[in-house]
């Protein structure tokens, strides 16, 4: 079994200077010893008492296993305040639903084609079983098998040389923590004039909870999306066009 990474080390020094105060100031609010936040923040307690994990997170205001389970150095001020009300957030894009997927007759998973006049409407159902049910089917060979796929029309010359109104084929990405830098990816998001978007994305999740896209054309000045503002990544596989490719001068 794959041991659980936890993060109270990080995450009580994050929050201690988040609040600007010193270690010295803090114990004092706690009532105990400056040490033993001194050593818990440096990881030499690797086992804090279940006493102190609790009197800490509740100062904090955080819930206890997201304290610990939650690398909240990648936190957002707004995401922060969320986690202090009591709500919750999730940096990853793991959690934030399931996949509504459609299977063909041999139960393989089928691949979904978002037609233009379909894609104003995906932001609203792109968790509705029935709105999915509804896209057109298609398929391709050599496409990887066992994945979730779908197919976005994208327009404008943001990714040229990609042509305008090419159809972008991309997997579903569950866990964006696993982004590399510089992936081409069709994302939705929440709000905006554009829900769907074709972009490369350079992670920046650890260091500030946001995505920082650029695209191909250099024309096109690159942008920052915070990860709750994002609804769904897919990564890049191919595209698909009626236009032949530009000619390269020799």
């Amino acid at each position: 079994m794959m041991k659980q990474p936890t993060f109270w080390a990080g995450n009580l020094r994050t929050l201690r200077i988040r609040k600007k105060i010193s270690q010295q100031h803090l114990a004092d609010l706690l009532g105990i010893n400056r040490n033993k936040i001194t050593a818990q923040e440096s990881g030499k307690t690797r086992n804090p008492r279940l006493e102190d994990l609790v009197l800490i997170s509740g100062f904090f205001r955080i819930d206890l296993d997201t304290f610990v389970k939650t690398d909240l150095q990648q936190a957002t001020e707004e995401q922060l305040a969320e986690l202090e009300a009591g709500n919750t957030i999730d940096l990853t894009g793991k959690h934030i639903r399931i996949l509504p997927i459609t299977v063909d007759n041999g139960n393989e998973e089928n691949m979904e084609y978002v037609p233009a006049k379909a894609k104003a409407g995906y932001r609203s159902g792109f968790a509705d079983p029935d709105f999915i049910a509804g896209l057109p089917k298609f398929t391709l060979p050599e496409l990887p098998r066992g994945k979730t796929i779908r197919m976005f029309p994208i327009s404008g010359d943001s990714m040229h040389p990609i042509p305008d109104g090419s159809h972008i084929i991309a997997q579903y990405l569950e866990d964006w923590s696993y982004l590399k830098d510089n992936t081409a990816c069709v994302l939705v998001l929440k709000g905006g004039e554009e829900d769907i978007i074709f972009k490369l994305v350079s992670n920046r999740i650890k260091q500030q909870g946001t995505l920082l896209l650029r695209s191909l054309n250099s024309n096109y000045d690159t942008f920052e999306v915070p990860i709750n503002e994002v609804l769904e990544i897919w990564t890049f596989i191919g595209y698909l066009s009626k236009q032949l490719p530009e000619a390269v001068a020799i």
